[in-house]
């Protein structure tokens, strides 16, 4: 009778995992045979079948192309800035707003700052757009206040700043919304005791809230880092121009151009396949490295 009953529950668990298992089948693996293009001159009217082998070809263009080690350059940069000041933002905002101790002040403040999330990019980038052109909103408050004023989505000094800017205000509300779900998972009675202690509010979110929250903190920045050569294609786009793009272009910028609008595509399936390869390297010896240090790891 229970190994009966163990068998149904097994049964109901694969059932409920089924749409989520095909979903990933269908989606995340059947293409990944599509990559063999990489090895083709490749060409949407023969098919894959009947396109020529070339082997590396398609991989030795990409390294000798002269302006590819700029676009990896400004691709590092746009990823490790915002690794940097984008991924401490969510876990500071979390911690700030759970030191709020009205409820309803607390419930206001989390739904202001997690709306910018359901925004599509084209509404935030025209939003920056008019906030800093030369005719916006920028431009007429330094011209109030009589302070200098630039155009600044032509500068190349201000691009990634922007970006990176962008980024945080828009899905800084997404990634508070996950440490305040962890925050919540914290014994009440640890911060008790520390207070009879004698513990401050900076010593319990030191000694306490900190260490409890570190699952949490390493898993997300080793799914971060695995995506530290991905660029939001659609975001870039949008504030991209002629003026900025010597530090603008990055890898997916050039995949678009070069791939959909010049229809290389076995090039940029060997530029794709590259940024997987650095991506599993990345997140593979970070997780051995955070294991052996923190203990904590995502497998």
């Amino acid at each position: 009778m229970l190994n009966k009953i163990k068998s149904n529950d097994l049964l109901l668990l694969w059932l409920i995992a089924l749409p989520g298992i095909i979903h990933f089948v269908l989606f995340r693996y059947v293409p990944m045979f599509g990559n063999v293009i990489a090895f083709q001159d490749y060409n949407i009217f023969s098919g894959i079948k009947d396109s020529p082998w070339v082997g590396w070809k398609h991989f030795e263009n990409m390294f000798t192309y002269a302006e590819f080690y700029r676009i990896i350059v400004n691709t590092l940069l746009l990823g490790l800035y915002s690794l940097l000041f984008g991924f401490p933002a969510p876990l500071i905002l979390a911690l700030l707003l759970n030191e709020i101790a009205k409820t309803w002040f607390k419930r206001w403040v989390q739904t202001l700052l997690y709306l910018p999330h359901f925004l599509s990019w084209v509404i935030v980038g025209s939003i920056f757009i008019n906030l800093l052109t030369q005719d916006g909103f920028l431009h007429m408050l330094f011209g109030w206040t009589g302070l200098p004023n630039t155009d600044y989505v032509t500068q190349t000094e201000y691009f990634r700043s922007i970006i990176v800017g962008m980024g945080i205000w828009k899905e800084m509300g997404w990634g508070m919304i996950i440490y305040l779900a962890a925050l919540s998972g914290i014994n009440p009675s640890l911060y008790e005791a520390a207070k009879v202690d004698g513990a401050g509010r900076l010593r319990q979110m030191w000694s306490i809230t900190l260490p409890s929250l570190m699952p949490a903190i390493v898993v997300l920045l080793l799914l971060r880092v695995g995506h530290v050569l991905d660029s939001n294609v659609e975001q870039v786009l949008i504030m991209l121009n002629p003026l900025v793009g010597d530090v603008g272009e990055v890898i997916d910028t050039y995949v678009y151009r070069v791939g959909l609008l010049s229809s290389q595509f076995s090039l940029t399936t060997a530029i794709g396949i590259f940024k997987s390869l650095v991506g599993l390297i990345l997140v593979v010896g970070l997780n051995a490295l955070s294991r052996k240090t923190t203990g904590e790891s995502i497998y």
